[in-house]
């Protein structure tokens, strides 16, 4: 007979199986909480979404909402640092400001968190992205050079015709689910 154990450390979520009928399992059980918990890093805001899985359960998929003045889009996030912490702003709305003929960009009300994020990275049509030396938030709509201090969130699932445009647009940002 098995069973699940969850401990929840600093936001971070662990499953352990243990058979009760076997003294071995609980104490490997007690030992994996102990170095959960150890190893937990600390946070300021709790986390919203587990993404590390039960044994019974997929990766979680975090999703957001940009309603464009009207118009919806749907994007998929990664998980990550930034990521989770973009996602306790929420809801958001932003005004977006063309850049550069290339990504719609805006000032998030804080900085986010950079623990555990590559130097920068090259951003595709359809990437979200946190640019960590501004402090913004940017949508691109056309492909990019590689960019130091660029931090991927996440990618659109469709709809980039919603921001190729010049001027300016209101969007609601919303967690989904």
């Amino acid at each position: 007979m098995y069973s699940n154990i969850g401990v929840e450390a600093n936001g971070q979520f662990c499953s352990i199986m243990k058979q009760h009928s076997n003294r071995f399992f609980v104490a490997t059980a007690a030992m994996a909480v102990a170095v959960a918990v150890a190893s937990a890093e600390p946070t300021d805001a709790p986390s919203r979404v587990s993404a590390i899985p039960t044994p019974n359960q997929q990766a979680v998929t975090m999703k957001i909402r940009i309603d464009v003045e009207g118009t919806v889009v749907m994007a998929t996030l990664v998980d990550s640092a930034a990521t989770r912490d973009f996602i306790s702003l929420l809801p958001l709305t932003l005004t977006l400001r063309d850049y550069s003929a290339t990504e719609k960009i805006s000032d998030l009300p804080r900085r986010l968190s950079t623990q555990g994020a590559p130097s920068g990275s090259k951003p595709s049509v359809g990437d979200i992205a946190y640019y960590a030396p501004w402090g913004n938030l940017a949508l691109f709509y056309r492909d990019f050079s590689y960019s130091s201090g660029l931090i991927k969130l996440g990618r659109l699932d469709s709809g980039i015709e919603a921001f190729q445009r010049s001027d300016p647009i209101r969007a609601k940002i919303d967690l989904v689910g």
